[in-house]
């Protein structure tokens, strides 16, 4: 019976409160607007967050967990320019020689480094592949047997490189999904043949399509691997360059010729193009990096002619500047709900003054003080509630347009919506209570009186 009443009570009180806010439509709109403004920033930054989430798995997906990754810093003079100045030619002959990042260093960091678990080397190449007459430009990689390994590259049809294909430099790839459709449209790759430049491959495997963003790209180094041609690596050194064996041949004829003193600046000169190290724990990978630069300048004759990167910390980095940026944005959406708090209690104070004389006759006639506190909190929570529900939806359209036209991933999520609910609720209740408390603190009879 009591639950009854009170429902009839909640059902009046909201009755009168939607009637007096349609009264005064445009001042209600004002009001709630910091409300909209708050819950569709909330909305919108939870999108942002959930969506900066995501990006940085899947990135931390590409580039591998626990991976230090090694790229060579190579001379960008000509190697075939011999009109240099004599004093540029000086300048060459006291630089000390480095023999450049190659298969031995990845072995010898695998052989001597503890901590570390498995290496992989890669070769880089821009090139093309030919199919029915159909020419597309492509990556050639070749790689070591660990490469798919650290990478997390998956075989989607087919297989890997067998040892014997590795071992024995035998013309095998495996293609990404890109290829496999440009080539081979509509069919299968798997056991026919491609030419790659002058080298005619048959194809062994496809690889997993990876969805990589260009801020990915950008960001991380990561190529687009879906568009790349994977050999063995030794395949690679067999049948296409070694750029090792080239530079040191053309150094060894010009030095013949130009007196032994005298060193050719030599371009790219290393044999590998990147050496990713993989290590056991993700605690070891500083200490790692570390003991990897100081073996690497030793065999290199203490020339710093390589990188050393860790992709989880740039990932980490990223992270922490994103968490920076939601967080700014939070207090953007908690300053805008104070203030849209603040406004529905500025109104329900106004109102109070307004309806004194009304307030003087419902009690007159038997309302307790509990009632026209209800009376009044149903208006600021009505206010409140119908503000959070216009939030919700520009908070939604705002998530749209914001992966739209700055291409920053948004994922909405029903938590979300359902928190910015809960907050415009409590809004509506928290600032509803002073104004309530203080229209239920008046007395009848002076309120009567009160012009």
């Amino acid at each position: 019976m009591i639950d009854k009443i009170l429902l009839e009570k909640l059902k009046s009180n909201f009755s009168e409160a939607f009637r007096l806010i349609s009264a005064n439509k445009f001042r209600t709109f004002l009001t709630a607007l910091g409300i909209i403004f708050g819950v569709a920033a909330v909305i919108t930054m939870l999108a942002i967050g959930n969506g900066a989430e995501k990006e940085i798995l899947s990135q931390l997906e590409l580039v591998g967990v626990n991976n230090i990754v090694v790229t060579p810093i190579h001379d960008k003079t000509n190697p075939d320019n011999e009109n240099n100045d004599d004093d540029e030619s000086s300048n060459k002959e006291t630089k000390k020689f480095s023999k450049g990042l190659d298969i031995l260093d990845a072995e010898s960091v695998k052989k001597n480094i503890p901590s570390v678990k498995v290496v992989s080397s890669e070769i880089i190449m821009n090139t093309y592949v030919i199919n029915n007459g159909k020419q597309n430009s492509v990556k050639l990689i070749g790689v070591s047997s660990n490469f798919f390994k650290t990478s997390n590259i998956q075989i989607d049809k087919g297989h890997f490189f067998s040892e014997y294909q590795s071992k024995n430099a035998l013309p095998v790839c495996i293609i990404g999904r890109k290829v496999e459709k440009k080539v081979f449209t509509g069919e299968s790759a798997i056991g026919k043949r491609i030419k790659v430049k002058d080298v005619w491959l048959q194809v062994v495997g496809v690889i997993e399509e990876k969805l990589i963003s260009d801020k990915a790209q950008e960001n991380l180094g990561i190529r687009d691997l879906n568009q790349d041609v994977y050999i063995p690596i030794k395949t690679f050194l067999v049948r296409y360059k070694d750029r090792k064996v080239i530079t040191d041949n053309l150094n060894a004829r010009r030095n013949r010729n130009n007196g032994p003193k005298k060193r050719i600046p030599r371009g790219n000169y290393h044999q590998i193009d990147k050496l990713t190290v993989q290590v056991n724990n993700s605690n070891e990978l500083k200490a790692t990096a570390e003991v990897l630069s100081k073996m690497l300048k030793r065999r290199h004759n203490d020339v710093l002619d390589f990188e050393i990167t860790i992709p989880i910390q740039l990932l980490k980095q990223q992270q922490k500047t994103k968490q920076i940026f939601n967080i700014v944005l939070s207090i953007i959406a908690g300053i805008s709900l104070l203030i849209g708090g603040i406004g529905i209690m500025n109104i329900m104070l106004a109102s109070v003054l307004e309806r004194t004389k009304e307030i003087g006759i419902i009690r007159a006639i038997g309302a307790t003080q509990e009632d026209v506190i209800l009376q009044f909190l149903s208006e600021s929570t009505l206010i409140s509630l119908g503000g959070g529900i216009i939030g919700i939806i520009v908070g939604i359209i705002g998530a749209y347009l914001i992966e739209i036209f700055s291409g920053i991933e948004t994922i909405l999520s029903l938590s979300s919506i359902l928190i910015s609910f809960f907050i415009a609720v409590t809004i509506g209740l928290v600032f509803g209570i002073l104004p309530a408390k203080s229209a239920a603190k008046k007395r009848p009879i002076e309120a009567l009186r009160s012009e």
